[in-house]
């Protein structure tokens, strides 16, 4: 793991942390995600969820589990930038990085009180629900702008670049005169 991103933790690392939180009476929140594109809704997710609890700890999906999930133009950013953009969010105590197509065992493995997840989520549709339900976990939608998505960004980012293209294939200015 690269050493500058001083909040990746393993899942052991993060179990042990998880315990003695535990033990001082406090409540760990858990999301995850891939977070390719930080958008401003990514850091409303991460500041809501951090409110809920003392600790947040965030799953991220690694580069594999990305493209096998979204597809092989995906992720746009790499893990290890991923990972130090989200060790820069000061709601964010921790991330573990998790390679299967569900943060299921990672979830196993924190057991976290709650477990979060956007607006564009019903709690029947969260993955890992029962898992944190049948130990006593609670399971939160947080209320999160659903049009706004990394998905979303790099569609209007080609859209862009298409209309620009065309002007200047046209002769048009590629971009308004001021």
């Amino acid at each position: 793991m690269n050493e500058s991103i001083d909040k990746l933790r393993t899942r052991s690392e993060t179990r042990g942390i998880v315990a003695g939180l535990r033990a001082e009476g406090k409540c760990v929140v858990f999301t995850n995600g891939c977070f390719d594109l930080l958008h401003a809704e990514h850091v409303n997710l991460l500041r809501q969820a951090r409110a809920i609890g003392d600790c947040l700890v965030v799953g991220l999906n690694t580069d594999n589990s990305v493209t096998r999930l979204k597809g092989p133009s995906r992720p746009v950013n790499p893990q290890a930038d991923r990972a130090l953009v989200l060790s820069a969010i000061q709601f964010v105590d921790h991330l573990v990085l998790f390679d299967e197509e569900t943060p299921c065992d990672l979830i196993r493995a924190v057991r976290p009180d709650v477990l979060v997840k956007g607006g564009d989520y019903t709690p029947e549709s969260v993955v890992g629900r029962d898992i944190v339900l049948d130990y006593g976990g609670e399971v939160r939608i947080l209320d999160t702008n659903r049009t706004v998505s990394t998905t979303a960004t790099i569609e209007r980012i080609l859209d862009l670049h298409w209309e620009s293209a065309a002007r200047s294939a046209s002769g048009q200015p590629t971009h308004k005169p001021t």
